[in-house]
């Protein structure tokens, strides 16, 4: 089978716990980064690159939602200057503002799921259905169909990511235990690849620094969310639940 025009990236932030729901972040969300590969390869990587060079002077980095929000770790230099902490602001910014690629995503209000079913099912388990369908869609209109499309998740340790490819597997299958409309997704090939962050993939750092901010903006929709602001013109499918 031939390979697709186009790769997938995934991040996930938040838990998918539902018997101990964290009060300041009652959400899981899981985003889908879909990006064309010609402009993966010579738009997206380069930009991020030319980034980690000018502010650290090799491209050995890896940018992580989390410690640049809390200016840790590879990211501890932002609290030193506030001149310096805007300039690389401005610049992720506007790599995230001009990079080409679309993101499906869903949010899980876990509050609400559990409210709503007496036995629900997995947070994790929802999201990945949700956006896979929609994903599928996505491949259909754009003359995707027999190809093998790639989606790219990290690395979790060995026992989360075969239950991950189960799940995965599950879905592109048709299974589920649930009411709603399966679709058949036998006309595009999904294949689910793991990798390790010592890998540095350029498209799940991207996939990183959208999740937190979609759900943010679900969870609170009043706060100020400059970076939701950013990356909303990009957003094709957003799935909130239930």
């Amino acid at each position: 089978m031939e390979y697709s025009d186009y790769i997938v990236f995934v991040d996930e932030s938040g838990d998918h716990s539902l018997t101990s729901i964290d009060p300041e972040f009652p959400a899981f969300s899981l985003a889908f980064c879909v990006i064309k590969k010609k402009d993966y390869c010579e738009k997206i990587i380069p930009a991020v690159q030319g980034l980690k060079f000018k502010y650290w002077g090799h491209d050995s980095i890896v940018l992580h939602e989390h410690e640049i929000r809390k200016t840790k770790g590879d990211f501890a230099f932002l609290r030193t200057d506030p001149n310096v902490r805007a300039a690389f602001m401005s610049d992720l910014s506007q790599i995230m503002a001009d990079a080409p690629f679309q993101i499906i995503a869903s949010v899980i209000d876990k509050h609400g799921l559990v409210a709503r079913y007496p036995r629900p099912w997995s947070p994790y388990r929802l999201a990945l259905q949700f956006c896979l369908e929609r994903l599928l869609l996505f491949c259909r209109e754009v003359q995707q169909t027999n190809k093998t499309t790639h989606v790219v998740f990290e690395c979790r340790g060995p026992s989360e990511d075969r239950d991950l490819e189960l799940e995965f597997r599950r879905v592109v299958a048709g299974e589920r235990d649930w009411g709603w409309v399966n679709r058949n997704f036998g006309d595009v090939d999904f294949q689910p690849i793991f990798s390790k962050k010592s890998e540095n993939s350029v498209g799940l750092q991207l996939a990183d620094l959208t999740a937190r901010p979609i759900a943010i903006n679900v969870l609170r929709p009043q706060q100020a969310n400059r970076a939701f602001d950013i990356i909303a013109p990009k957003i094709r499918n957003r799935k909130t639940f239930p």
